[in-house]
């Protein structure tokens, strides 16, 4: 039996779950505190799409910190041996989100694993791609192309990318 379809959840129960338990399946989609609370705070939700819309306004609202702070709450490209240790609570999503990286050639792997290094090196963060349907080698022309942004620059990349994550794990939730 397909696990995620048993636990999703409808809108309704959304609508009704006790703060502390929506706060934990709102912090699955998106590791930002300030995200979770001020998205609790807007419920009743009307459907999927009107969930989506106040995510995404929230997320808009939100600052570098709030962001940082999201992105801390992703394994890197491929280090996926990580994933149980660090980010049980999303494990499943995130490996099946990453499953690009399987089949990977080695040499893609070292680069991406340099790459990553030596992006977290510069920007202070790791490398935030929506990395659903992308192969290994798509991620990494991704990671040179992106490794010589200004800071600013990526910080509103790496935001965009980490809300493209978040859209399909809130799709996932419901």
């Amino acid at each position: 039996m397909n696990m995620e379809l048993v636990n999703k959840l409808t809108i309704e129960q959304i609508n009704k779950l006790p703060r502390p338990e929506l706060h934990q399946e709102l912090f699955k989609c998106c590791s930002s505190m300030a995200w979770v609370e001020n998205l609790a705070k807007r419920r009743p939700f009307s459907d999927i799409s009107h969930l989506i819309n106040e995510a995404q306004s929230v997320w808009q609202s939100l600052g570098e910190r709030d962001w940082l702070e999201a992105f801390s709450g992703h394994p890197q490209i491929g280090d996926l041996s990580t994933l149980e240790k660090k980010y049980g609570n999303t494990t499943e999503w995130a490996s099946g989100e990453q499953s690009g990286v399987g089949g990977a050639s080695k040499e893609v792997l070292v680069q991406l694993s340099e790459y990553n290094k030596n992006y977290l090196k510069k920007f202070g963060f790791i490398f935030i791609v929506c990395a659903t349907g992308k192969s290994a080698s798509e991620m990494l022309e991704l990671l040179k192309a992106r490794i010589d942004n200004k800071p600013e620059v990526e910080m509103k990349i790496a935001s965009a990318e980490q809300f493209k994550i978040t859209k399909i794990r809130l799709e996932k939730l419901i």
